[in-house]
């Protein structure tokens, strides 16, 4: 938990200053121009000033630890606690129940608790909290047997993007010699789920398939590799006690395998689908309708937050990465963080190459919750039978308009125009902006993804469940 220790000095304080300064701005008869940002009457007085807001140690959970440290979450008048939590799980059940007032979530989340698989709450999203962020290690024996079939540059080292193709016939042996061939994410309805099952299948493996119906939550019929659930900070140890084979996860325990020299990343999720989706900041409905002025200022905090981190070419990462580097908030040596957060990585030992979008958060409208982004994950759940049977594309489209809130976002991004703090076309262009990407090809296997025709989309996947397909 982030220290608070001297919170009610620290709240009291600033109430005392803001009355002081309210006293003295109309004595002088300039009323709201003395007032600090959260008196600014368009938004309104933040109803919950006292928040709590929980986050697992990744990289991604960045924009929180950054508008806590730079006072953003002060300047909009939020006092803000921020916990660590042991799993994706517990998160969830905490923004459920109320013990968070929102937290940074797997993209998945908001949407699966909305529609009902698994936890049942209607949970919405105002700010998309990055792009990119994930890869996929294996162990050093699997990466060992893949090596010899890769294709290579003129300096030797393998050509990148590598391809589950090559992976293939490593399952197939595991397969002869009776073994099953096991990989890790991080949750059911995570990104990393998806895009680990995404390349899997376009190298033509099976990742499995769920049926709800019949109770079945593992997501490993039929499969050719067996996907099953570990914590990210438990990745490494997992994999080093040969658990698993290999696993989809975000940083910095992808590049934690080189240091334990236990592993190999062969591929960032970057390369699956460039500038994917990733993290998101999620709050109940209930939430946000009872306290609207807060959830907006909260969303303005993290909005400069995302800028903070990209500005100037991300001149401030390094700052970030000591930031981070914090017990309180990822915990990882610096040098293992920065890996990646500095616009590099690193893929075996001594193989680093330059990768300045690894993370991205803000720049590529990057923070704007995009429907397109929410109907494509909403597409994989239905692929893989998470969702278990036929949606029309009407149906996609309302459950994202009823998860993701660009209205919100936009009424935070607007005061900060007002502000002075950011320019318009620093943003979506809000009079015409439909909440849809254009289409784009930008995938490992060149499938065209349209986010307004989802059925159209999976009837494109040789594999997955389309149509009227049930498991």
């Amino acid at each position: 938990m982030t220290d608070t220790t001297g919170f009610n000095a620290q709240r009291r304080s600033f109430l005392k200053m803001t009355a002081t300064a309210a006293a003295v701005g109309t004595a002088l008869g300039t009323g709201l121009a003395t007032m600090p940002a959260w008196a600014d009457e368009k938004i309104g007085y933040p109803e919950k000033p006292q928040l709590t807001f929980g986050f697992i140690k990744l990289t991604d959970m960045a924009p929180l630890a950054i508008a806590y440290e730079k006072g953003f979450f002060e300047d909009e008048g939020l006092y803000v606690s921020l916990q660590a939590q042991a799993n994706w799980k517990v998160l969830l059940d905490g923004v459920v129940g109320g013990s968070l007032d929102g937290a940074h979530m797997l993209a998945g989340q908001p949407l699966a608790a909305t529609i009902g698989y698994g936890t049942k709450a209607h949970i919405i999203t105002p700010y998309s909290m990055d792009l990119n962020g994930n890869a996929i290690t294996v162990s050093n024996q699997v990466w060992a047997d893949m090596l010899p079939n890769l294709p290579k540059q003129p300096d030797g080292k393998p050509v990148h993007p590598i391809s589950a193709k090559y992976l293939k016939p490593v399952v197939e042996e595991f397969k002869k010699e009776g073994k099953a061939f096991k990989m890790g994410m991080v949750f059911p309805v995570s990104t990393h789920n998806y895009y680990l099952r995404y390349w899997l299948a376009a190298g033509g493996l099976n990742p499995g398939f769920y049926n709800p119906v019949k109770g079945d939550t593992s997501g490993q019929l039929n499969a050719d590799v067996l996907l099953s659930v570990t914590p990210p900070p438990q990745m490494p140890a997992t994999l080093q006690a040969g658990t698993i084979d290999g696993y989809c996860v975000g940083e910095p325990w992808n590049e934690q395998a080189i240091v334990k020299g236990i592993g190999v990343p062969i591929i960032t999720d970057f390369e699956i689908w460039k500038n994917n989706p990733e993290k998101v900041f999620g709050m109940t409905a209930e939430f946000v309708k009872k306290y609207p002025n807060t959830a907006v200022r909260v969303v303005k905090a993290l909005i400069r937050a995302g800028h903070w981190l990209d500005e100037n070419n991300n001149a401030n990462r390094e700052e970030a990465v000591k930031i981070l580097s914090k017990p309180q908030y990822v915990g990882a040596d610096a040098s293992v963080i920065a890996k990646s957060m500095t616009g590099t990585f690193e893929y075996e030992k001594g193989d680093t190459r330059k990768v300045p979008d690894f993370n991205v958060f803000f720049r590529y409208n990057a923070t704007y919750p995009f429907y397109s982004d929410a109907v494509w994950f909403l597409t994989q759940m239905r692929r893989w039978g998470q969702i278990p049977a036929e949606k029309t594309d009407s149906w996609y489209k309302e459950t994202a308009k009823s998860v993701y809130r660009p209205d919100i976002y936009q009424r935070a991004a607007m005061a900060l125009i007002a502000e002075g703090k950011f320019k318009p076309a620093q943003f979506p262009n809000f009079a015409t902006e439909t909440g849809y990407k254009p289409a784009t090809a930008n995938f490992i296997d060149g499938i065209t993804y349209d986010g307004t025709k989802p059925n159209t989309y999976l009837k494109s996947f040789s594999l997955g469940l389309k149509g009227d397909q049930t498991i």
